[in-house]
């Protein structure tokens, strides 16, 4: 036990005094803030500062699709900041117009305009010529502000009034709530839920990822360098393996409790406020707090067990680096089932993916986002994954016993399975 002990500080110092870990302390999650900052200003700034032409036969249909352009909440979902500064109106028009439209945007003196014709007794029909071909968001604001004009001016043809059409037409907000175990309605955010859940999986994801590779080219960069032939002279290679499982998994805990003091004492700053009791506040609960750690723990050693054995086997970190895409598949497929579990999360899908070892840390995060699944799947996922951590830890061990001795040649799959049996 001394020797485990020993072994885990030896790993735990190593690698916290590294710049390594002082580098990734500070650029991961400044990294995220610049990552989310970006998207959230890109966000803000799509489809603005556009130049359109609005050109109908109908002066009145363009002028109306030019007032719907200009008036907050349409389909896009963008606010002010996202409507096009310019909309001009080019109406009535005629088909020779339209060639002249073209040459506009060709040479960049506008971006693109709305050819909207209106014949009597057909259709209406209507097509956006813009410069990028990817015009999506000022696509969508045109045919939100396109449909709810022909719409005004068909129930104005019937008779009613202009007031009472802006009446019918006026937009009704949806406020969301969820319905707790105790039979509460509490206020609820689908897009908070999402990110909640996402933020957790990614940092869970992140950190089990990286600290099982760092097992994994602790043991390669050991073994190529003979320190292990010194280091079994005075411990076995159990404690050698448990050491550094130990050791590595306390470094991740630690860069993880150093993020969440300083996203706490961020949370707790006046510039945050507003974020925070806003339409996408975050807020995890006590619950969540004593999940993901827990989820950490399991994952990583899950993780780095699985990585340990298979470095055992390797001679190189390139050797390494090839299978590596083989222990992501879990991950892919974990977020490959991302919409699917936030918009069902207690679906049999679901349920089956948070109770598999290999998906269970990632799902159980995206489901408590979304909402809190029962006590009783949380013990039954946290058994499985004991289960098979014992199990990858077994076979792992005595690969190691064997693999960490060996040179000069790459292990066979028939060599892997006698390693098992000399052990």
């Amino acid at each position: 036990m001394n020797n485990i002990f020993l072994i885990a500080r030896r790993e735990y110092l190593e690698q916290v005094r590294g710049k390594a870990f002082r580098m990734t302390t500070i650029l991961v999650p400044a990294a995220f803030v610049l990552v989310f900052g970006i998207m959230y200003m890109a966000n803000r700034g799509s489809g603005g500062g556009k130049h359109l032409v609005i050109a109908s036969t109908s002066a009145v249909l363009a002028n109306d699709v030019r007032a719907q352009m200009q008036t907050k909440g349409d389909a896009s979902g963008q606010g002010d900041a996202a409507k096009p500064d310019q909309v001009d109106v080019l109406a009535p028009v005629k088909p020779e117009d339209r060639a002249a439209l073209v040459e506009r945007v060709r040479t960049k003196d506008i971006d693109g305009f709305l050819w909207i014709e209106t014949d009597p007794g057909k259709e209406t029909t209507a097509q956006y010529d813009s410069q990028s071909s990817g015009d999506m968001i000022v696509g969508a604001q045109l045919e939100s502000a396109l449909n709810r004009a022909v719409v005004r001016e068909r129930l104005s043809s019937t008779g009613i009034k202009p007031g009472d059409v802006d009446a019918l037409l006026k937009k009704i907000e949806i406020e969301t709530s969820q319905v707790n175990k105790e039979g509460k309605e509490v206020k609820s955010n689908a897009m908070t839920s999402f990110f909640k859940g996402y933020l957790m999986a990614i940092l869970l994801l992140m950190t089990t990822m990286i600290y099982g590779l760092n097992v994994a080219r602790s043991v390669i960069q050991e073994k190529t360098s003979r320190i292990f032939e010194v280091m079994l002279s005075i411990a076995t290679s159990g404690d050698m393996l448990a050491g550094k499982l130990i050791g590595t998994g306390l470094v991740g805990l630690t860069q993880i409790a150093i993020w969440a003091a300083v996203g706490a004492a961020a949370a707790g700053s006046a510039l945050a406020g507003p974020i925070l009791s806003g339409a996408l506040s975050i807020h995890f609960s006590w619950i969540e707090a004593v999940i993901f750690p827990l989820y950490f723990v399991l994952g990583y050693l899950l993780n780095a067990a699985m990585f340990a054995g298979l470095a055992a086997t390797c001679e190189t970190e390139q050797e390494l680096q090839m299978y590596t895409p083989l222990a992501a598949v879990p991950t892919w497929i974990s977020f490959g089932l991302l919409m699917f579990v936030v918009n069902n999360p207690n679906s049999a899908i679901s349920v089956a993916a948070s109770l598999f070892p290999a998906t269970a840390p990632i799902i159980m995060m995206f489901r408590m986002g979304a909402q809190m699944p029962p006590a009783w799947q949380f013990a039954a996922s946290i058994a499985l994954m004991l289960l098979s951590i014992w199990g990858t830890l077994w076979i792992s061990s005595r690969l190691y016993r064997v693999g960490i001795l060996m040179y000069g040649k790459r292990a066979t799959l028939p060599e892997i399975v006698r390693w098992l049996r000399y052990s």
